[in-house]
């Protein structure tokens, strides 16, 4: 009799398993491809470090780029990390950690205002502890992104409604970015804009919700940009044509000269001529001008399509994420990455003023790389989150079959 049920009950059986395996498949696919995609931007992002920073390292007197040597180290302290944090449950990240997480990058910011606050170039966005920087705006970034997850999960329907959506979303969003405003960093305030409202988005908020934050956000960009001088002039100078090559476009120019000698395939790794102190921020904000000159328009197309494959398989995990959480971590971390490589690109190309915004997992940076990586880890999560969901639903229903 035990048989006959068996055999009765084989072809939903069967289904379940068609099911689980399809499912499991793609969740390691997705997996996979975004570890693979991220450690080859990693691997490349070190390679390049060391080519554009070389010769300014050297004529300083040091045998090895101390540049490369530090982003070294941060790599071999973020991948580790990331792997940690793809094996712990999504559940755990958007709980309690998400407060602890939201205070901590709060109080790091505010540090930035002390005695601690390290200005550059005209930005209050570091912390000098002496051994490394940091920049608090970074850990920020992975905090938002871990704080809307929980608010959306735990708030649910009620964030139809505006008052719901204000206090708990709307005003450590305001904290983290008045912070950031202060600090005058308008690229990091253009990326932290973005990822809120990609990550709302992506969580399903309503739109004329979504619509007027928008609005506010870039009420509030074009506000702090006209109380800078310096950035007014490089914002209407950039807009008017009138930029001139030896002040505020010798940047930009110098950008152009590196991706116009580059060419099709480039003058090979390591003979770039702008990395000669003619490109400042070459290791950084530029190092997109390094790459294209010395691996041509194929070496940058090439990026570009890296940063597209890594959004396709954000996107792919989003679509299989049943979880409301995850869906808004995906959807943070997908626009945090993609629009400040657009961001970066474009200001590199000419399309943007220059923003001080640097290129995801491939500029220097100890705490952009770190903080990378580690919401890289978070995506991870949420893939295994949903291949843990895949199997539970899969085991139910077998379950209630052998009940019958």
């Amino acid at each position: 009799m035990p048989r006959t049920s068996a055999a009765t009950a084989s072809p939903s059986g069967s289904a379940y398993r068609i099911k689980l395996f399809t499912g499991e498949r793609s969740a390691n696919l997705n997996a996979s491809l975004l570890t693979g995609i991220v450690l080859v931007l990693v691997g490349f992002g070190l390679i390049m470090v060391l080519s554009s920073s070389a010769v300014e390292e050297f004529a300083a007197g040091n045998v090895i780029s101390s540049k490369f040597l530090k982003q070294f180290i941060f790599a071999a302290i973020g991948v580790p990390l990331m792997l940690v944090a793809a094996r712990i449950p999504l559940q755990f990240w958007t709980g309690p950690f998400a407060w602890l997480a939201l205070g901590v990058s709060v109080v790091l910011q505010a540090l930035v205002f002390t005695p601690l606050g390290l200005e550059i170039n005209g930005n209050r966005s570091w912390l000098d502890f002496g051994v490394t920087t940091v920049q608090p705006a970074e850990f920020a970034k992975v905090a938002l992104v871990i704080w809307l997850g929980l608010m959306v999960a735990r708030k649910g329907d009620k964030l139809r409604e505006l008052k719901h959506l204000l206090v708990p979303v709307g005003l450590p969003v305001a904290v983290v970015i008045g912070l950031a405003l202060l600090g005058k960093d308008l690229g990091t305030v253009m990326v932290i804009g973005a990822l809120v409202l990609g990550a709302l988005w992506f969580g399903g908020i309503r739109m004329r919700y979504l619509v007027g934050l928008t609005a506010f956000a870039v009420a509030g960009a074009v506000l702090m940009a006209i109380i800078s001088p310096n950035r007014v002039a490089r914002i209407t100078s950039f807009f008017d044509g009138s930029c001139d090559y030896e002040g505020l476009c010798w940047q930009t120019s110098h950008g152009f000269f590196a991706l116009a000698r580059g060419g099709l395939f480039g003058v090979g790794l390591g003979n770039s001529t702008a990395k000669w102190s003619w490109l400042p921020e070459a290791d950084n904000d530029f190092i997109f001008a390094i790459i294209g000159e010395e691996f041509g328009l194929v070496g940058a197309l090439a990026v570009i399509l890296l940063f597209g494959a890594l959004a396709l398989v954000l996107l792919r995990i989003w679509r299989e994420t049943r979880n409301p959480a995850g869906r808004v971590v995906i959807g943070g971390v997908l626009v945090w990455f993609i629009f400040q490589a657009f961001v970066n690109i474009a200001v590199v190309l000419g399309l943007l003023p220059v923003l001080g915004v640097p290129l995801p997992l491939l500029s220097s940076g100890g705490s952009a790389l770190i903080t990378s990586l580690f919401a890289i880890g978070l995506a991870l999560s949420v893939a295994r989150d949903n291949l843990k969901h895949d199997l539970d639903a899969a085991a139910s229903p077998r379950r209630k079959v052998s009940a019958k």
